[in-house]
């Protein structure tokens, strides 16, 4: 068994379906490799091991009547904290609401279990989701596979890091600000940012928050490309609200290799510029796409500033993030935004703003981020994809200081610490999807992922690319020392 943890959980549910492996024997495996690993790692922060095995025993029944559940029939997952599992506590890594347990699943939980997993824990996050680190008050800190002295990124940290060290077979999680694709990126392994909206989030959200949040996704973290389409398209579709006039309806590839693709590229911006490693890497992956046939542009960008786009993004970031906010606490961001000099146009002080737009404001952010979305429409008739960095650098050391005074080094040059929104911004701001491929470890022995973004509802054209890409070379790594 010295591989099966790493194995994609699509070929883990065919061992299951062919009778390879019972579902019940393969989650004691994966339970005894928490176990084991879990211990430094500190991703998988709850566990429901008796409710598992049920499942999985019933999982080893229903394949014996030769009933299968889906392509993950009896495959062991982990989710991050913050979805509702029945039963199971939702605290979003927050102290106040530490005594949270959710009455039901989430929707995307119902889907995936209709899809076959057998959920037996749930992964850590950062404080309200809110960090590239993934520590809290309640579960303490996530460390990285490749080096635990450093970040497994964040807010999805704890369900990267699980991928990553073969503690289940896959993952899902969430992103507002890069929170599935820079786990993915410190981690090593797959991760996909869907357009917002193609997957119902009911039941991830703060306790009674019914409505969507703009900017926020959930989606797929997994080890393998295949694998991020087969659980995309299990939590795809309309929410029942919806049903009655919407279906599913989502655009395969055109393109049949990557000798077809035409794409266009930016490997470093002054706006947040990255590790000469990390531009190595994103050239590596335009370099299989070239070598291969396929034509790369280095200077097409939308219609508009990215810059400009950014601003917009931050307007909306900050805004939909002060908004989950306790009264008191957002009364105390209101005095100080009301407090500051009218000339003040520091980082603190637009942030502060954003967190108080009003309607107004916020509304003038959605036009131009609407014209936004029709400029890389047209882009996209002519590229099938924009290739950029994830982040500036491979997973940094553990950080728990003040956010404001905070910063990385790239290349020995200290930069901003959420400069890095850049690059996840250009994605979210849109509603663009987003999918983010390792390329192995290199440079300190850390991985490095690329990004690939394409246009709305185009998820199955980026999936296809990963998957090609994927069978290049640019796969799932396991870090050493995770061997049974």
């Amino acid at each position: 068994m010295g591989t099966l943890a790493f194995k994609s959980g699509l070929a883990l549910g065919e061992m299951v379906r062919r009778g390879d492996i019972g579902a019940e024997e393969l989650l004691e495996y994966y339970l005894g490799r928490v176990s084991r690993f879990n211990p430094d790692l500190n991703a998988v922060i709850q566990m429901i091991e008796e409710s598992a095995r049920e499942r999985a025993r019933e999982a080893d029944r229903a394949r014996v009547r030769g009933t299968f559940w889906g392509p993950f029939h009896g495959v062991p997952m982990t989710i991050k904290e913050s979805f509702d599992v029945a039963g199971m506590h939702t605290t979003r890594g927050n102290v106040a609401l530490k005594d949270n347990v959710a009455e039901t699943d989430a929707l995307a939980v119902t889907r995936l279990k209709a899809a076959g997993v057998t959920l037996f824990g749930k992964t850590n996050v950062p404080l309200n989701l809110a960090d590239f680190q993934s520590y809290n008050d309640i579960y303490g800190t996530t460390n990285n596979p490749w080096d635990l002295g450093r970040n497994a990124g964040g807010s999805s940290g704890g369900s990267a890091a699980s991928m990553a060290a073969g503690l289940a077979g896959v993952e899902n999680g969430s992103d507002i600000g890069g929170s599935i694709r820079n786990p993915a990126h410190y981690c090593g392994v797959f991760g996909h940012k869907p357009t917002w909206g193609l997957l119902p989030p009911r039941g991830h959200a703060a306790p009674g928050v019914v409505a969507q949040s703009d900017l926020t996704v959930i989606g797929p973290i997994a080890r393998s490309a295949g694998d991020l389409e087969a659980l995309l398209l299990a939590q795809a579709g309309p929410d029942e609200i919806h049903a009655p006039g919407y279906q599913l309806a989502l655009q395969p590839p055109a393109f049949r290799s990557l000798g077809d693709l035409r794409v266009a590229a930016m490997v470093n911006n002054e706006a947040a510029p990255v590790s000469q490693e990390t531009q190595r890497r994103v050239e590596a992956v335009l370099d299989a796409i070239k070598a291969a046939g396929g034509q790369v542009d280095y200077d097409a960008r939308p219609d508009f500033n990215l810059k400009d786009g950014h601003e917009v993004y931050q307007t909306l970031l900050w805004s939909v993030m002060a908004s989950r906010n306790p009264d008191d606490a957002y009364q105390a961001l209101r005095a100080q935004a009301e407090a500051l000099d009218p000339s003040d146009q520091s980082e603190r002080a637009r942030t502060l703003r954003a967190q108080v737009a009003s309607y107004r404001d916020y509304g003038m952010a959605n036009e131009a981020r609407t014209r936004m979305r029709w400029a890389w429409h047209e882009f996209f008739k002519t590229y099938d994809a924009f290739i950029t960095p994830m982040m500036s650098t491979p997973a940094f050391p553990h950080d728990h200081g003040p956010m404001g005074q905070r910063v990385l080094m790239v290349d020995n040059t200290p930069r901003p610490y959420f400069e890095q929104l850049f690059w996840a911004g250009m994605a979210v701001n849109s509603y663009l999807p987003a999918t983010v491929i390792p390329t192995g470890a290199v440079g300190e022995g850390l991985p490095i992922g690329v990004q690939i973004i394409g246009p709305e509802f185009g998820d199955l054209k980026l999936l296809g690319m990963a998957k090609m890409l994927e069978a290049e070379g640019f796969t799932f790594v396991a870090p050493p020392g995770y061997d049974d």
